[in-house]
């Protein structure tokens, strides 16, 4: 079994053991009709029964493409069309699963989950009042941003509850890891190997060892409104 496939199982053994509660979230962050829980998880397009890491990702017109790792990217890029039915049942799959907007389609800056917009059933959030109404002068302009704006990873690893977009920490390898709150960030690179299943349980198939802040002033930012939670738990 390889590396990947070992995640696989990891996957689909937390899923089974309780653990795809933390993929649940509001129905206010979800788009109308969707399931609060996935199905199946999907697959790589380019390495097809090796799952995807939902923070590997190519964004496209239609929304993002997810991969098993980065290497695949370039692969996909050469030639979308001969993966384009892979790309179509990894969409499929990824129909039931919860995901939350993190970035304003109008600026790509953190979304703010008190500036929002109704748009046909569908809460849409901005970082400011001054994109929103960007977005409202001309939606379809902002479709294929919106398409990109989410994340699948709705719940914080180390207290379980909703994500806010403007608390996150990125990693050593790019990849963004969301919390509720300030302060959690602190703990998850306390103890990786604790926190980590709780993020693979969501589709973020990343290892203990991979959970180090990347080499910048970059600091998790949070809504200096937000309240601090007891993290000693």
């Amino acid at each position: 079994m390889n590396h990947w496939m070992k995640k696989a199982s990891c996957v689909f053994a937390l899923l089974l053991g309780g653990e795809i509660g933390l993929a649940q979230q509001d129905v206010g962050s979800r788009e109308p009709g969707q399931a609060k829980v996935a199905a199946a998880h999907p697959h790589c397009p380019v390495m097809g029964d090796e799952p995807a890491n939902l923070t590997v990702s190519l964004s496209t017109p239609d929304g993002p493409v997810f991969f098993c790792c980065k290497d695949c990217i370039p692969k996909y890029q050469a030639d979308p069309t001969k993966y384009a039915a892979n790309v179509a049942a990894q969409r499929h799959a990824l129909q039931g699963r919860p995901k939350t907007q993190v970035t304003c389609p109008a600026c790509a800056e953190p979304a703010d989950a008190k500036i929002e917009w109704e748009d046909g059933g569908r809460k849409v959030l901005f970082s400011s009042a001054e994109c929103m109404n960007k977005y409202k002068s001309d939606p379809a302009k902002y479709a294929s941003a919106l398409a990109n704006s989410y994340t699948y990873q709705t719940k914080c690893p180390v207290m379980g509850e909703s994500i806010d977009p403007k608390a996150f920490a990125t990693l050593a390898n790019g990849a963004k890891v969301y919390f509720c709150c300030k302060g959690c960030d602190k703990k998850l690179f306390a103890d990786p190997a604790k926190y980590a299943p709780k993020l693979v349980a969501q589709g973020i198939l990343i290892e203990s060892k991979e959970l180090t802040r990347a080499p910048s002033k970059e600091q998790p930012a949070h809504d200096p409104d937000a309240h601090d939670h007891d993290h000693d738990h």
